[in-house]
């Protein structure tokens, strides 16, 4: 698949009902258990560790739409394979699994923030090994036909350090926080997002 036909694909499924699948709502009724359960259990830190990283996951999905829109290409785009296409890098199926990649990675992470595994701190660990884990996964994602890097330059080293390493340093950061802040943070984001998602997706339709 070439990069204009994968992006005309993306574009022409864009927010569009006509691939709706009902898993969607199974996938949904999961996503709320889970921070359900972790909100009976007031697991304050896991709840934050996970929104913080799906808000940065959205201005990050933001920016590809963007980029998309100025120069023609996302870095990175779903053409098929999802039940809805959310924006051009992202599919519903994709969004609820970042709704709750933080929360559950930060289940292993240990308590103590300053604890050393090798000599190194255990959150640099964390953050650099989730990463590589998603940046492996998104090699093979890359070779199907539901998920394009479109340029030759955008692999997986570049989404390594680019992408998954602030989304993680954003979970484990947040999760470390004392709570005003941890709603600070998050708070920022949403709000960030919301508005980008207002401004560019509903009053000027770039996105």
């Amino acid at each position: 698949m070439n990069n204009p036909e994968a992006t005309q694909m993306a574009m022409d499924i864009l927010r569009k009902g006509d691939n709706f699948q009902w898993y969607v709502i199974t996938f949904l009724a999961l996503v709320v258990y889970v921070y359900m359960n972790e909100i009976s259990k007031k697991n304050w830190k896991g709840v934050a560790a996970g929104l913080a990283l799906y808000s940065v996951h959205w201005l990050f999905e933001i920016a590809n739409a963007l980029i998309q829109h100025f120069s023609g290409h996302a870095l990175w785009t779903v053409p098929t394979g999802t039940s809805f296409l959310i924006l051009v890098g992202v599919g519903i199926e994709l969004s609820f699994m970042f709704s709750i990649a933080g929360l559950v990675l930060s289940k292993v992470a240990p308590e103590d923030p300053k604890m050393k595994i090798f000599g190194i701190n255990n959150r640099i660990v964390f953050i650099v090994g989730n990463a590589a884990l998603f940046s492996i996964i998104e090699i093979f994602l890359a070779r199907t036909p539901a998920f394009i890097w479109v340029y030759s330059w955008w692999g997986s080293f570049p989404v390594f350090l680019a992408v998954y390493i602030p989304f993680f340093m954003a979970a484990f950061y947040c999760y470390d926080l004392p709570p005003k802040k941890q709603i600070t943070f998050i708070g920022s984001f949403v709000a960030v997002d919301v508005l980008l998602m207002v401004i560019f997706a509903g009053i000027l339709g770039w996105i």
